[in-house]
């Protein structure tokens, strides 16, 4: 003889399992975030945290709203197809009923904005993977299900941000690193967001144009910018981090220059502000430049 049904019981574990979902989701994009060149502006962690954290309140509350309207008619309709079958389990019905019951509001909303197709359907079909897996954890008629999905699932959570740092501390991922230019990267025209350039030729002469910049809404930001022609040389030194690019122009006072981006979008870059401001300014290598 089966276990009663508790529906409370569902909407708890089906919430419960929405909020280690986005868990998990923030610890990934934290390990992504490590294998990305870094921002010009640096992020305010204290800020993110304290952001994340006053969120949460608002996550709980869309988890428990979703599993009411979506994952609770998903159960019950597999617990109907379970007498129907005699009296079997019947899992199948929940992803089913989610996609359902997910479809017109999602495809409505896309409509009514023009949404391009592509995206509308990975996002229905991500929704959907989401929500029924809370549906079939809360598929069990057992004891401390509750207790074991939160165990289990902090445990999933807390494992993957440990061996995600592990895997970026011996290099089993990629952490970013800055790519490996030379001599023949560097010719051509580099840009800035103003559209101040530095334009390097292959015989090691240089040309700036407006480089360095600032707004006058920006006091922090770079120096006034600088033009005139000069000297360029490429430094490899002992590794991607500490490679230079050293530029002599009269009254241009930013003489080296360290490397970031990436290998398809090379830059150049300076922090500015007070030392260890953790804010850049770069230039960019143009489309097309040589």
């Amino acid at each position: 003889m089966h276990q009663k049904r508790s529906y409370g019981r569902v909407l708890l574990v089906s919430t419960l399992v929405g909020n280690l979902e986005v868990a998990l989701a923030v610890v990934v994009v934290l390990l992504y975030v490590r294998t990305q060149p870094p921002p010009d502006e640096p992020p305010d962690h204290a800020s993110i945290t304290g952001a994340l954290f006053s969120a949460w309140p608002l996550v709980a509350v869309i988890a428990f709203l979703l599993s009411l309207v979506l994952v609770l008619p998903a159960v019950a309709l597999s617990d109907l197809a379970g007498r129907l079958l005699g009296g079997r389990a019947a899992w199948f019905p929940a992803p089913l009923m989610v996609a359902a019951l997910l479809a017109p509001p999602v495809f409505g909303i896309a409509a009514y904005n023009d949404a391009q197709t592509r995206p509308t359907l990975v996002f229905w079909v991500s929704a959907t993977a989401s929500l029924s897996l809370g549906a079939l954890i809360a598929l069990p008629r057992r004891e401390g299900l509750t207790g074991r999905v939160a165990l289990w699932g902090t445990a999933v959570v807390a494992g993957t941000g440990l061996l995600g740092a592990f895997g970026l501390a011996v290099g089993l991922l990629p952490a970013y690193e800055p790519p490996a230019i030379g001599p023949r990267t560097m010719v051509g025209s580099w840009v800035d967001h103003t559209g101040g350039t530095l334009v390097f030729s292959p015989d090691g002469r240089v040309t700036a144009s407006g480089v360095g910049g600032r707004h006058h809404t920006d006091p922090a930001g770079p120096a006034p910018s600088c033009s005139g022609s000069g000297t360029w040389s490429y430094e490899s030194g002992r590794d991607v981090w500490t490679q230079k690019v050293r530029v002599d122009v009269p009254g241009c006072s930013r003489p080296a220059w360290s490397v970031g981006g990436t290998t398809r979008q090379p830059r150049i870059q300076q922090e500015v502000g007070d030392p260890g401001s953790g804010r850049l300014y770069r230039l960019r290598k143009a489309s097309g430049g040589s």
